[in-house]
């Protein structure tokens, strides 16, 4: 996109606020934001200081499941493995049993994050506070080994754990984008920064998020990332295997008035060159929120014929908002300025229709 470093750092911790439902947070830690230099910085610093606070106050625990071999019974006997060891013979037992443990998968992710930012943040001292905090972990005897994505899973937090979730965000952020440590994704990402593939994935859910906030109290329903069906009347037997499928960003719904618009997000400019024209629509978008919205229309449903579409892009150069009507459809094509001042960022996030 060529713009991403230049979106300032305390409007990409708005979008991260957004998009991990943490908007409560967006007026606190105004001096790390103010101290960092850049985006791992960031998130090491904000992480460090959500660390410490969380340590006040002791980190959660939570039961983690053994299989021991005892010289006692605890817990359950797990005969199969008890039997075919002939561990009775030698006086013990299998049991399987839960530890109530702070070395859970979540306390395990944030001391993995902390390590792994400790090697990669350019400024010394807060490289040398993650590594302090790691071993604050590890004397709490929380492990260094990186939880599976299935142990997180399992490991869910509650409504009331918010500063966990903080927690848990922002250590997820470090293996997800922030600092990647292998190649995901599609080919169009694999070339980007990570600080590009971060904004890219931030933009789409902090924009639904923001539209949810919003919108849910006035009737809408906001649902982000549902697949669409294609209308075939016929297909050949190998067809499903090799087909495209389809799946919206975000989709609005009022149940009162039977409003539908599809929004989609493109970080990418919304313009593009040809041999004619300097700046021009890009096409392969505008044909794709077509077929999102010309594919869904039903006989049974005079709505559906109307439904709406947007294409939402940030900002590269003049703000453009225009739109059109085919075939029924109103088509809207919006930016946003996402190197704006943070009030007037949030400003246009929250109020895009």
């Amino acid at each position: 996109m060529g713009h991403a470093s230049a979106i300032p750092l305390r409007n990409i911790w708005l979008l991260f606020l957004y998009a991990a439902d943490l908007v409560e947070y967006r007026d606190r830690f105004q001096g790390e934001i103010e101290s960092a230099r850049d985006l791992p910085d960031l998130v090491g610093r904000l992480l460090a200081c959500v660390v410490e606070a969380r340590l006040r106050r002791n980190l959660s625990r939570g039961y983690r499941p053994h299989l021991a071999v005892l010289s006692r019974v605890r817990g359950r006997i797990d005969t199969l493995t008890t039997e075919t060891g002939r561990l009775m013979e030698r006086g013990q037992v299998a049991c399987r049993f839960e530890d109530y443990t702070m070395n859970t998968a979540r306390n395990r992710l944030v001391r993995a994050a902390l390590e792994r930012l400790a090697t990669r943040i350019s400024d010394p001292n807060a490289a040398h506070r993650c590594r302090v905090l790691s071993g604050d972990f590890a004397r709490l005897g929380v492990a260094a080994a990186r939880p599976s994505r299935t142990e997180l899973a399992m490991d869910q937090i509650g409504r009331n754990e918010t500063a966990d979730r903080l927690m848990v965000s922002l250590a997820r952020m470090v293996f997800d984008v922030v600092i990647p440590t292998e190649t995901t994704g599609a080919n169009e990402l694999q070339n980007s920064t990570p600080g590009e593939q971060l904004l890219r994935h931030l933009f789409e859910r902090a924009v639904g998020n923001a539209l949810r906030l919003t919108l849910v109290p006035r009737g809408w329903s906001v649902t982000q990332g549902r697949r669409l069906r294609w209308p075939m009347t016929s297909a050949s037997a190998g067809i499903a295997a090799v087909f495209p499928g389809m799946q919206t960003d975000i989709e609005l719904f009022h149940r009162l008035t039977d409003r539908r618009i599809v929004i989609d997000t493109k970080f990418t400019s919304i313009f593009t060159a040809s041999n004619y024209r300097s700046e021009m629509l890009k096409s392969g978008y505008l044909y794709q929120m077509y077929a999102y919205l010309r594919t869904q229309e039903r006989p049974d449903d005079p709505h559906s014929v109307v439904s709406e579409g947007m294409l939402l892009h940030p900002q590269v150069g003049g703000a453009v908002d225009e739109e059109v009507q085919i075939q029924g459809h109103m088509m809207r094509f919006k930016t946003i300025d996402m190197t704006s001042k943070p009030a007037e960022f949030e400003s246009s996030l929250l109020g895009l229709l």
